[in-house]
């Protein structure tokens, strides 16, 4: 059975990638698996692509949809940390199953990403 949302039967898969969904906050959450508590620019690092304003929109998202948590330590200049929250941490096995399918499924998502690519330069 779905969620519903004012009344009408709502895709539980389609309810999840609403709080997930997106280019940039499951790798952002896959890194905080991975590498437990990071600091802003270190995220950003490893994203590399992502603009500022985008990684701050991004895990302002994810902090108000209470997925990670965001410390600030009192210091100068302020050292802010972000971790996953005992309910991100729920997402770890979901995370850990999409790496393995990606791993076992790399040649063929390697070729649908070409075809879209291709779709998209010819367009």
């Amino acid at each position: 059975m779905g969620f519903t949302h004012e009344g009408a039967y709502v895709c539980p898969v389609e309810t999840s990638m609403e709080v997930l969904g997106g280019k940039w906050k499951p790798r952002i959450l896959w890194k905080l698996t991975r590498d437990g508590t990071l600091r802003y620019a270190q995220i950003k690092r490893d994203l590399g692509a992502i603009t500022p304003k985008m990684l701050t929109q991004q895990l302002r998202e994810l902090e108000r949809d209470g997925l990670i948590v965001r410390k600030v330590y009192p210091e100068v200049p302020p050292r802010v940390e972000y971790s996953l929250s005992d309910f991100g941490k729920t997402l770890r096995p979901v995370l850990f199953a999409l790496a393995d399918w990606g791993t076992g499924n790399r040649d063929g998502l390697m070729r649908a990403i070409k075809r879209q690519r291709k779709i998209k330069a010819a367009a």
